[in-house]
C-alpha cells in the first residue's frame, strides 16, 4: 500500500515548510473578508502561520499577512490569531 503524501505549507513568520495540520490558516474570501480558518477548509486565499508567538510577531511586524492578501487587516483578526496561538501552545505544553 502506498504512503499518503503529507501536504506541506510555508509559515509566513519563519519561512519553514511544515505539515498543514501544524499550522494555523488565515483566509481571505472572494468578497475580501479576512478571517481565521479554524478547520482549514474555508474557500478563498489562504496563508499559514506556525503555532508560535515568535512567528506571529515576526509576520505581524513585517506586515506579511497584509502583503499576502493585499488588504488591511483589522486588529480583531490579529487578536484572535494571537489568542488561538497562545491557547494552542498552552494546551500542547500543559
Amino acid at each position: 500500500m502506498a504512503e499518503r503524501k503529507i501536504p506541506l505549507r510555508k509559515c509566513l513568520g519563519c519561512g519553514e515548510m511544515k505539515e498543514k495540520k501544524q499550522l494555523l490558516r488565515v483566509v481571505r474570501s472572494k468578497e475580501g473578508e479576512i478571517s481565521v480558518d479554524f478547520l482549514g477548509k474555508a474557500p478563498g486565499r489562504g496563508a499559514y502561520l506556525c503555532l508560535s508567538v515568535a512567528c506571529f510577531d515576526t509576520a505581524r511586524k513585517s506586515r506579511r499577512l497584509e502583503r499576502t492578501f493585499s488588504a488591511k487587516i483589522e486588529e480583531e483578526i490579529f487578536d484572535t490569531l494571537r489568542e488561538r496561538i497562545v491557547s494552542q501552545t498552552e494546551k500542547d505544553n500543559g
